[in-house]
């Protein structure tokens, strides 16, 4: 496979700078911008393990520290969805500049607590063509969920109660296309063997659904 771009890369975002990795095959029409859980980073293995699966379905993908090694130190920071979502909106705009990014589609991918970011980010930009949810937390972003036009993916495990619940709360808050996957036999963190391949998996179509001209915003 030949790329356009293949790097790591720093993203300004306010006053600091914020270390990613990006991904755009030479054929991409879409690139998929990751949004971690608390206490994770693009170094994340499960999120790591859908970015390849995405590559390998033409997808770019962008990984990247939403806070810089300072910030995470501070526990706090980590559950503060705003400041989260602020730097994932710098980074999409960032990355809509990019000559390599010319012509791409931007969707999200969130897990846990980073999806809250994802959406939020997602009712700030219009734009954005997509989110998929990773066992996440949408009803963190409760206030943004009637904002958001961009279909949305809701993947939860079957065995993560608490979460589906709160995500089936969310799902009735949210604005746009939507829908709720349960993946049968997962826990929070889809560890079991084989249920992180059903997300990847889950995600692409939902990417490749969505990502296509009729469907893109503007």
């Amino acid at each position: 496979m030949e790329f356009r771009a293949y790097e790591e890369v720093e993203i300004p975002s306010g006053k600091v700078t914020l270390k990613g990795d990006l991904v755009i095959p030479e054929t991409a029409r879409a690139i998929v911008v990751f949004s971690h859980g608390s206490g994770s980073s693009r170094f994340s293995t499960r999120n790591q393990a859908v970015a390849r699966y995405l590559i390998q379905k033409n997808f770019g993908t962008l990984l990247f520290d939403l806070l810089t090694p300072e910030e995470d130190v501070q526990y706090q920071n980590r559950f503060d969805i705003d400041l989260l979502t602020t730097r994932l909106a710098d980074a999409t705009r960032w990355l809509a500049k990019l000559p390599a990014a010319k012509d791409c589609a931007i969707g999200y991918f969130g897990a846990s607590t980073g999806a809250a970011s994802a959406l939020k980010a997602a009712a700030l930009i219009p734009s954005v063509c997509a989110v998929v949810s990773r066992g996440g937390r949408p009803d963190l972003a409760a206030d943004s969920l009637p904002k958001v036009k961009a279909p949305v993916l809701l993947i939860v495990g079957s065995l993560d109660e608490e979460v589906i619940v709160l995500n089936r709360m969310a799902y009735e808050e949210l604005g746009g296309e939507k829908k709720l996957e349960i993946v049968a036999g997962a826990t929070h963190l889809f560890e079991e063997p084989g249920k992180l391949d059903i997300v990847a998996a889950l995600a692409a179509k939902w990417f490749e659904k969505y990502t296509q001209p009729e469907y893109v915003p503007g």
